[in-house]
């Protein structure tokens, strides 16, 4: 093939080149430190308040809501922790609820909590890999501080039902976290529909800049910082804001937003002519995730009898990258917890397989891509 196809975009994507351009004056012309009181920091303090205003008018929430992070895990890691041990030290309690499937940036921080003594529920998923609201419901306690959902399931694509979570939680004291990485340009994040508390998400999943990230945290939030320093953002997350990267964030959330609908339609159109061409191929794969309520391009499969690892070596020899799973995990060789969660036969859990479409992907590369993994299935079945 001469064309390299890109269908693992729960991994990451390519920055738009409409982001670079935005960004590019930031780096060498208006370069200046945002807390300096000269020309050059004034420069800077004035695209990072525009770029702030941005920002929360797609999220229809205070410009003073927001934190700059350095993506996805910060922001959970500073939501979890940081509003855990506020609570905490407030006398509040120290009861966590979040669920089996959630990005190991949220379960190991709640692990960390539990060793440190709090009391952490982890409730079990249905074999779509959803929650509902009614578990939650049952698990509050009234020492319950601090709920974390995940929005969207980034190695399955299950949506949760966040705004009806957030509605119940309304009537509590505990405050509700939610994961929204994979959510952008594809669902809702207007956070008084979705009634959170705190909503983490991470530029280039959308399009944007790697190292780069925010929190949403509603006022009156209590936080405890976890980066302290100069004092910057209202000294809830200390260090020199990077204004390059925060200016193409916010450009890239204002074109995810933008341009969600006229997206979903087209991914939604081409994931079903992927999973009915997979089907074609593979009669007995399974399609892990729930059938309609996922993300638009999102597609994930367990395959019986192969091995998911050797499939996507193989694909990726004849110019397709896709991935088995969180693309966050180095190293791993156990089974996705993901996956154990939701109780996928034994048989099937090391042939996972995960294809993720974008914004570039056409209907004419993915019959390409179907011919190719017809040619490794045909292989696989000879050996």
């Amino acid at each position: 093939m001469n064309e390299f196809v890109y269908l693992d975009h729960s991994a990451t994507t390519p920055t738009d080149p409409r982001v670079v351009a935005k960004m590019q004056p930031y780096w060498s012309q208006f370069f200046g430190n945002p807390s300096s009181l000269h020309e050059a920091g004034r420069a800077a303090s004035e695209a990072l308040e525009q770029a702030s205003q941005t920002i929360s008018r797609v999220l229809n929430c205070h410009v003073d809501e927001i934190i700059f992070t350095s993506g996805g895990t910060e922001s959970n890691n500073l939501a979890l922790r940081g509003v855990a041990r506020a609570m905490q030290r407030r006398g509040r309690g120290k009861h966590i609820i979040t669920t089996a499937t959630e990005h190991h940036a949220v379960l190991h921080v709640v692990e960390e909590l539990a060793e440190d003594g709090f009391d952490v529920t982890i409730l079990p998923v249905n074999h779509d890999g959803q929650v509902t609201a009614q578990q939650i419901a049952e698990a509050l306690r009234d020492d319950t501080i601090l709920v974390s959902v995940i929005y969207a399931n980034n190695e399955v694509g299950s949506i949760n039902p966040i705004a009806e979570i957030g509605a119940l939680l309304k009537k509590h004291q505990a405050k509700f976290h939610v994961d929204a990485v994979q959510a952008p340009g594809l669902l809702s994040l207007d956070v008084q529909q979705l009634n959170v508390d705190l909503l983490s998400l991470s530029a280039h999943k959308f399009y944007g800049p790697k190292g780069v990230g925010l929190l949403y945290m509603k006022r009156a939030t209590p936080l405890h910082a976890q980066m302290v320093g100069g004092g910057q953002q209202n000294h809830r997350r200390s260090g020199t804001e990077p204004v390059p990267l925060i200016v193409g964030m916010a450009e890239a959330l204002c074109l995810a937003e933008t341009e969600r609908e006229p997206t979903v339609a087209k991914l939604t159109k081409l994931r079903q002519h992927l999973i009915q061409g997979i089907y074609g191929l593979l009669p007995t794969a399974q399609l892990t995730g729930h059938p309609t309520e996922r993300l638009a391009g999102h597609t994930s499969f367990a395959l019986e009898h192969l091995n998911g690892d050797a499939v996507l070596l193989d694909l990726n020899e004849m110019g397709f990258a896709a991935s088995g799973g969180s693309a966050c995990t180095t190293g791993e060789q156990e089974p996705s917890h993901v996956l154990v969660a939701m109780h996928v036969p034994e048989d099937r859990l090391m042939g996972q397989v995960r294809f993720v479409l974008g914004k570039s992907n056409t209907s004419q590369q993915i019959d390409v891509f179907l011919h190719h993994l017809s040619v490794i299935v045909q292989r696989n079945h000879a050996g």
